[in-house]
């Protein structure tokens, strides 16, 4: 029998007569590593390398591949008219900077949009003198562009258009943490017989001396996790960390309580619970803080005739509203609320530096930062690091994110905002004051689209003011919402199905700030216990 003191997280409140967890026993049957075989009816449902669902009907311009919206403005051109922001414009819902961090970190247990084997590049036009991309007003500026991969065989037509492919699973099973294949997953093991996973010096996550597949290169000056682009940025990083971290102190409180487990039924209980807390933290603090506490509906059972694939318009469009809410400084603080000596860190320069990690203080610095600041608030403004700056400047391998974002969109050829309002059933804008009644939002939409028909969707779902007490318009948060609510129901697999009760009740018991305070040296005090809150 585990013992109580030892599984419940530091911080939590201990009650002797509510912790009996004599059942905690071996995983009957562990997830798949690509997630196939979930769903016995159809067992490609959420597997790896299938293709995102059409939950609306394609819209590419010629009926079957060529990019939506031939004759909308370009990305560039509407990021500059409705995307810019200036200025300070913090969250009013009191979001800490958790809220936009968590959601970039379970965006890639859910969702990896397959590459191109051969580049299709589609540059985005530049208007002529842009400030930060055509300084020089040639005209002849552009932002590299490649097409997503297609799946084999798609794309001939409009009944067979083309379909983009998901790289990793669709199931909150931490496969961010754990990987999306059988062999990315043995890569990050120890092999020694205890269940493992692999760190480095500073119980940092290993450096990829394999040579595995990851985003930023494949060289061992970059970390290596479960999903390619955990070094993306420090805050990203952080959170890879603390949870290879806690599938460790897992293993070892289940091996000094369990001396006859092999490591493998070590190894698949961590990591069975590990998901369950990635499926916990998602459902009962993550998504009430976006969508308010009754924003996804009560959990009724599992039901096989779910397709909880990944939608495409949530994965390209509506999943992307965090790039809003990013702030353009990490604070990274002592245990006593101060800036580390090392000082807080600009965004642009935290883009795949492990080495800021690594000598400037480690991960809890910026744990502390990410729950002490408030995120910026979600709307249809982008701050200046990622929508010029985005990992580089202007012309030396810098990105703008908004308008990468819309063209993305077209690529993926998904419907215009309003073709999107009609199939979810709701009343389509008939002008942009329709869209959001605030003049600077709908005066900004009119300076640059000729017709409210022509809004993309990104755009159009981020401009739209906040339905209720969610933190979306009332697009996306529909379409956010019928996607976990897909994740979870149509999950043979979810927690509540697999563990026992007195694991259940040990595992939503678990909060982020609990399973921070166990694996670092961060105290109760340090941060707050509703750590998605400001």
């Amino acid at each position: 029998m585990v013992p109580a003191a030892a599984l419940v997280p530091a911080g939590a409140p201990l009650a002797a007569d509510l912790w009996d967890v004599g059942d905690f026993r071996p995983v009957q049957e562990s997830r798949t590593f690509d997630g196939g075989a979930n769903n016995l009816t159809d067992p490609s449902i959420g597997r790896a390398h299938t293709a995102l669902v059409r939950r609306f009907e394609a819209a590419y311009a010629d009926g079957r591949s060529a990019l939506a919206g031939p004759n909308r403005p370009s990305p560039r051109a509407i990021s500059n008219a409705v995307h810019t922001q200036s200025g300070n414009h913090p969250n009013t819902r009191r979001a800490s900077s958790f809220l936009w961090q968590w959601g970039q970190f379970l965006d890639h247990d859910i969702v990896l949009t397959g590459e191109s084997g051969e580049p299709e590049p589609a540059p985005i036009r530049i208007p002529r003198g842009d400030r930060f991309f055509d300084p020089r007003a040639t005209g002849e500026s552009t932002i590299g562009f490649d097409r997503s991969g297609a799946l084999p065989g798609s794309g001939t037509s409009a009944e067979n258009p083309r379909e983009q492919f998901n790289e990793a699973t669709a199931w909150i099973d931490a496969s961010n943490v754990y990987g999306s294949s059988a062999a990315r997953a043995a890569a990050l093991r120890t092999h020694d017989g205890t269940g493992r996973l692999l760190m480095s010096e500073g119980s940092l996550l290993p450096y990829n001396t394999a040579g595995l597949p990851n985003a930023g290169g494949d060289g061992p000056l970059l970390f290596v996790a479960g999903d390619v682009r955990a070094n993306e940025q420090v805050g990203l990083l952080a959170l890879h960390t603390l949870f290879v971290r806690e599938h460790n102190r897992l293993v070892t409180l289940l091996a000094d309580e369990f001396p006859r487990w092999s490591g493998e039924a070590l190894y698949q209980k961590a990591r069975q619970m590990v998901g369950a807390e990635m499926q916990v933290i998602t459902f009962d603090e993550f998504l009430p803080a976006l969508l308010g506490k009754r924003g996804v509906d009560r959990y009724r059972g599992y039901d096989d005739s779910v397709d909880a694939g990944i939608g495409n318009a949530f994965a390209t469009a509506a999943f992307r509203f965090g790039h809003s809410a990013l702030t353009g400084e990490l604070l990274r603080l002592t245990s006593k609320g101060r800036t580390i000596p090392a000082g807080n860190l600009a965004l642009r320069d935290a883009f795949f530096r492990p080495d800021r990690l690594v000598s400037e203080g480690g991960i809890e610095p910026v744990l502390r930062g990410l729950a002490a600041q408030r995120s910026q608030k979600i709307d249809h403004r982008v701050i200046d690091e990622v929508r010029n700056f985005l990992f580089g400047p202007p012309g030396a391998g810098g990105f703008d994110l908004a308008s990468l974002n819309i063209q993305r969109g077209r690529d993926h050829g998904l419907p215009s905002y309003n073709e999107t309002r009609r199939a979810l059933g709701l009343r389509p804008a008939s002008g942009f004051d329709d869209v959001n009644p605030a003049p600077d939002v709908h005066e900004r939409l009119a300076s640059v689209y000729a017709d409210v028909e022509a809004i993309d969707l990104y755009t159009g779902g981020l401009a739209e003011a906040p339905k209720g007490k969610s933190q979306l318009g009332e697009t996306f948060s529909e379409i956010v919402s019928e996607q976990f609510e897909a994740l979870r129901d149509g999950d043979r697999f979810w927690y509540r199905r697999v563990l026992s009760e007195d694991e259940i009740e040990w595992v939503e018991d678990v909060r982020l700030s609990d399973i921070i305070r166990s694996n670092t040296p961060i105290r109760s005090h340090e941060i707050q216990n509703d750590i998605f809150r400001y």
